[in-house]
Parts: C-alpha cells; sequence; structure tokens
C-alpha cells in the first residue's frame, strides 16, 4: 500500500431537518454573523426569514449578502468590503457550490486589507494567506460541489484571459458543514441533473486518480452506490422524496471529501479552462464532458496496457452505476460508457456550443488546460477530441 496524508473535516451534521438547529449552531461562535446567500431561492420559499428570526431569536446581530452568480474578484471584495468593520464572528453560507465558495472566500478575506486576487493560485506575484479567517459554516442547498467539505474557494473571471482557479489553504476548511436534504426538494430537475452530474464527476475522477488511496477508493464507492440508486429518479418523478435527495447529498458530501484527498481529473481541468473562457454553470460542463472525457481516458489506458489497474477501477464503477454486477474489466468499462451516455441523452446535457465556444476557441483553451490529477495523460488531440465531440 502506498503512503498517503488526508486533510482535516469540518465537524459535519446531517439528516432531514437539521437546518431548524442552525441557529443555535451559528450562535456558538458570538453575537455577530454575515449570512451569505444565493439571491432566489431561499427568499423564495420562506427559509431566509425564518432563518434570520431564528438567528435574532437566540441573540445574534444578522447581515445578509446575496450572491446572483459564481463568484468573481469583485464579488468578493465588495462584500469584503461593506461587511470589514461589522465585527463579524461567524460567516453563514446556504446556498449552492457558488455561495458556499463565496461565503468561503469572503470568511477568508475579512481579516485581510487586500484584494482576494492577490491570494488566488496561478495569479501573477501570487501572495500566500496565512490562513487567517473568520468562523464558516457552510450550507448547501443543492447536491453537487462538496464544497461543504474542501479547503478552496473557486473564483472566477470569465473572458478571453479569464479564469477559473482556486483560493486555497488549509485553515479555509469550514469549520461546521449542515447538510439538510429537505433543502434539496424544490431544486428544479435541469440544477438537480447538472449539480448530480459533478458530484458523479468528482466521485469517478477521485477514484481514478493516481493520487487514491484506500480511504478516497471507500468513499468513492459509497457515493457511487448511493448516488446511482436514486439520480435518476431525483431529476424525474422523486425529487421531492426526502430519502432520494438525501443519496444524492450523501453522494456529494463524499465527493468533497474524496476529491480533497485525491485530487480530479481532465474533466475538472476543463472547469478552470472553458470555465474562465465562457459563462458556463460548473454543473453543467462536467454533465456533459464526462462521458467522452472517460471514453479518452479508457482507450488511452487500454492502448498503454490492456490489463492497467485503472481499467479495473472503472469497470467496478461501470458496475455500480449501471446495477448491472461483471467480472469482466472490458464489458464493465463498457457498461460505464454506456450508463453515462444514457444519462447524457435522456436528461438532454445542453452543447458547449450554446455557450458561445467556438470550434476556433478549442485549440488555446487545450494549451492552457491542465489536470496533474487524471487517470491518464492525455495529448492535446485527445483533449482536442473530448471538447469538440460536445461542441
Amino acid at each position: 500500500m502506498d503512503a498517503f496524508s488526508l486533510l482535516p473535516l469540518p465537524v459535519i451534521h446531517f439528516g432531514v431537518g437539521r437546518f431548524s438547529s442552525l441557529a443555535d449552531v451559528a450562535g456558538t461562535f458570538g453575537r455577530t454573523v454575515l449570512v451569505v446567500t444565493g439571491s432566489h431561492a431561499l427568499q423564495h420559499s420562506g427559509r431566509l426569514s425564518a432563518l434570520m428570526a431564528s438567528l435574532q431569536g437566540v441573540g445574534m446581530q444578522a447581515f445578509h449578502c446575496a450572491v446572483d452568480r459564481e463568484p468573481s474578484p469583485e464579488i468578493v471584495d465588495n462584500a469584503v468590503s461593506m461587511y470589514r468593520d461589522q465585527s463579524i464572528d461567524v460567516v453563514l453560507a446556504v446556498g449552492g457550490g457558488s455561495v458556499l465558495d463565496a461565503g468561503k472566500a469572503i470568511s477568508a478575506m475579512l481579516r485581510y486589507d487586500l484584494p482576494v486576487e492577490r491570494f488566488i493560485e496561478g495569479q501573477k506575484d501570487v501572495m500566500q494567506h496565512d490562513g487567517r479567517k473568520v468562523p464558516f459554516i457552510a450550507v448547501p442547498t443543492t447536491s453537487g460541489t462538496g464544497s461543504e467539505v474542501t479547503n478552496n474557494a473557486v473564483i472566477s473571471r470569465v473572458g478571453e484571459n479569464g479564469y477559473k482557479r482556486s483560493l486555497r489553504h488549509v485553515a479555509f476548511l469550514p469549520d461546521i458543514a449542515l447538510i439538510d436534504p429537505e433543502l434539496m426538494i424544490t431544486v428544479s430537475p435541469e440544477m438537480t441533473a447538472a449539480s448530480g452530474m459533478d458530484a458523479c464527476t468528482q466521485l469517478l475522477e477521485a477514484y481514478t486518480s493516481p493520487y487514491a488511496s484506500p480511504y478516497t477508493d471507500a468513499l468513492s464507492c459509497s457515493g457511487l452506490e448511493y448516488f446511482s440508486r436514486s439520480f435518476l429518479a431525483a431529476c424525474t418523478d422523486r425529487g421531492d422524496n426526502s430519502a432520494v435527495r438525501a443519496d444524492i447529498a450523501y453522494a456529494a458530501l463524499l465527493s468533497g471529501i474524496a476529491l480533497a484527498n485525491a485530487g480530479l481529473g481532465i474533466v475538472h481541468g476543463f472547469a478552470s479552462s472553458v470555465g474562465g473562457f465562457i459563462d458556463i454553470p460548473h454543473g453543467t460542463l462536467c454533465a456533459t464532458l464526462l462521458v467522452e472525457a472517460t471514453r479518452e481516458n479508457i482507450a488511452c489506458l487500454r492502448f498503454v496496457d490492456g490489463d492497467h489497474p485503472l481499467l479495473k477501477k472503472y469497470a467496478r464503477a461501470g458496475s455500480i452505476l449501471s446495477g448491472a454486477c461483471t467480472s469482466d474489466n472490458a464489458a464493465g468499462c463498457d457498461l460505464l460508457l454506456e450508463t453515462l451516455n444514457n444519462w447524457q441523452e435522456r436528461l438532454c446535457f445542453p452543447r458547449l456550443q450554446q455557450f458561445g465556444l467556438r470550434s476556433e476557441d478549442i485549440g488555446h483553451i487545450v494549451s492552457v488546460t491542465r489536470s496533474k490529477s487524471n487517470a491518464v495523460q492525455l495529448d492535446d488531440a485527445a483533449m482536442q477530441r473530448i471538447l469538440s465531440s460536445r461542441r
């Protein structure tokens, strides 16, 4: 067994109805809370007003910040500037992955008087953050990114010279992650499918990463099992079932832990390069690229070595997701591709051209795409095939 290291975890509260205890949990950190949410769903459901009232009921002064898209440096800097002098004791983010990343970044920057862009990975003259932050509580309302258990916040700048990179420090791990599957019941089928495929991608990429360990393998396989039994139901006729939502929330939670300890593959490499070039939701990008990326990985592994150990992992994932057991690696890999392709067709994942990607952009995107944790080293031609097939 190869040596491995593990990152810490937040205190995790998982279960239907846990949202009702949120004010008491937040109250243990002090008297002033900044609540970060999306711009619509929580307000329209009435949960935001109930949360603010419950926070006031435990004696807290509550401020509210709404985030309407994936966080940019300007969104983070503006929020920090607005609330830096309010002596915030805890940041509480309730929303999808973008909201959690925004809250995570805000908590990390409230104790700094510098723009967040100075600390983002890959930027020129990047500075090392020392880990000082305001305590942070993460409450996901979608099942996808696993940001509630990771130590990075993804920040985006979209355009020709855009990027999608992380603000990262082990201290940025949320202090508490509270996951209540009831919060996901009102999520639309389209959002459920996109965020769910993000979780599925993370589980599969962490499972087949060169940095995987027996620990991350166990998490990935468990997550894939729960995901497979409820994904289509959550996207179609049983999205209002809390048990179904719990399965996908659990899978997303495990995907976050697995990726933090094993890394991710080429789909998430494209999430950085394509996601910085065109304005496309992260989950949608994962959904539309996963089957073709997996096809290229399997083909490359078969070319290198027909008995490559990672083909056995892909085959096992195929058995789990399809529900059809097989001991034959080739058949299992084919089952995986067939299952992913069926989901893509049934759920109508959109193509990249719908978000403005042009054929002439592909060469540039491939030239700036990196993925050191992919199952196999892909050449430029393979990466071009992945993007071209889904453009």
